[in-house]
């Protein structure tokens, strides 16, 4: 579906940007830990990547307790080659917005390693007003993942049954975009 995108010209890849959102389960099963910020209990993270346009790239699932850090470089190097209009297939993205979550040195100098710009919002020097100006997109589309009702509360004790699903939703959101006038 993203290569179709990417031929209709609606696949904007220079930019990306990087979030996640937590989940909670509804009984404990795989990938599920105890959360930092609700009083320790279970939970899951689904981290997106999405291009300009808010179309996710590439997603994962971790447990709550996993830092954001650690999904960074595993999905900016599982993005796969989009088809463009001029017929060639682009890989990299040029830019990654992400928030303060992915502020370090190590995620700033793995990206410039890859040829991708870093613009992380850096703790007590930058805003997110200035940064969130590219970051919104990606908390729309976890928005739109949060409407299917099989991803906004863990049901699964399987992890891969809950990537299924995800990955199931992002195809949802991908197919809004390709034929709106089906879903």
């Amino acid at each position: 579906m993203l290569d179709e995108l990417g031929l209709r010209g609606k696949v904007g890849c220079s930019r990306v940007a990087i979030d996640f959102s937590s989940v909670r389960p509804s009984r404990r099963g795989g990938l599920t830990g105890p959360s930092p910020t609700d009083k320790a209990e279970a939970g899951s993270k689904h981290h997106l990547l999405v291009e300009a346009h808010g179309l996710p790239l590439t997603e994962s699932v971790t447990a709550a307790n996993v830092h954001d850090t650690h999904e960074l470089f595993p999905l900016v190097d599982s993005v796969p080659a989009v088809r463009m209009p001029s017929g060639q297939r682009k890989r990299r993205p040029g830019r990654l917005h992400g928030d303060k979550a992915y502020a370090s040195r190590k995620s700033r100098r793995g990206l410039r390693l890859r040829s991708i710009a870093p613009r992380i919002a850096r703790p007590g020097i930058e805003s997110k007003e200035r940064l969130g100006r590219y970051r919104w997109v990606v908390e729309r589309t976890l928005a739109w993942k949060n409407q299917l009702r099989r991803l906004r509360v863990r049901d699964e004790r399987r992890d891969d049954v809950h990537f299924g699903f995800l990955v199931l939703g992002c195809c949802v959101i991908l197919l809004r975009r390709l034929c709106p006038d089906i879903c």
